[in-house]
């Protein structure tokens, strides 16, 4: 009897979309609660958290940094340098071409987050790594209606194309077009990001305790 081949399955990617930190430009709606340049740090420490979590999670030539704004900012240089990630230049387009884009830049399962969900942790996300390998989608739902992160175990344009983004029906129309394709899906957590000055209040307390 001939023994069965060993088939080696492509690695689970990760994918971070981020913005530099560019006063006035990112993170606007807490610039009332620390004005331009405290905002911009803000989603510098975010930026940085998250990239630091998603290394912990799988090794640096796993993780890729889609960069906007301004693609050779000194914190995307000093975040490769450090970590080892792969900087690329996210491409023009809806949130849903940009997701879309990273999740097929090679083949295999992959994932793709923002960089402004502290609460998604490298054990999290080793765990939707994990049950990404048994399903064909995970998604970690967000408490605004979004989501934080989607993976993929190949290319499924209609969970892409035509979403209501930046609105509290993400998360809810996601999953109707899931149950449409009849694609299988878990959903290891609800999650939340920094968006609002109740959210950056929220994020502070935390590292606080954890100081």
């Amino acid at each position: 009897m001939c023994a069965e081949p060993f088939i080696t399955r492509p690695p689970v990617t990760l994918h971070v979309l981020a913005k530099a930190p560019l006063p006035g430009c990112v993170k606007t709606r807490l610039i009332p609660l620390l004005g331009e340049q405290g905002a911009a740090d803000a989603h510098a420490e975010l930026v940085h958290h998250c990239v630091t979590n998603a290394c912990q999670a799988l090794p640096a030539e796993h993780v890729t940094l889609w960069t906007a704004l301004k693609h050779q900012h000194r914190l995307f240089t000093a975040l490769s340098a450090r970590l080892g990630v792969t900087l690329k230049p996210q491409p023009e387009g809806d949130l849903g071409t940009r997701m879309r884009h990273a999740l097929r830049d090679a083949p295999g399962p992959a994932m793709v987050m923002g960089s402004d969900c502290p609460s998604i942790t490298s054990d999290l996300i080793t765990t939707c790594a994990q049950q990404l390998t048994t399903h064909n989608v995970v998604i970690l739902p967000a408490e605004d209606g979004g989501y934080g992160l989607i993976g993929t175990q190949d290319d499924y344009p209609t969970l892409f194309s035509d979403m209501p983004w930046g609105s509290e029906h993400v998360f809810a129309e996601t999953c109707a077009r899931l149950t449409a394709s009849r694609l299988t899906a878990r959903y290891p957590k609800t999650i939340w990001d920094v968006d609002r000055p109740e959210d950056w209040q929220r994020w502070r307390h935390i590292r606080h305790r954890q100081a």
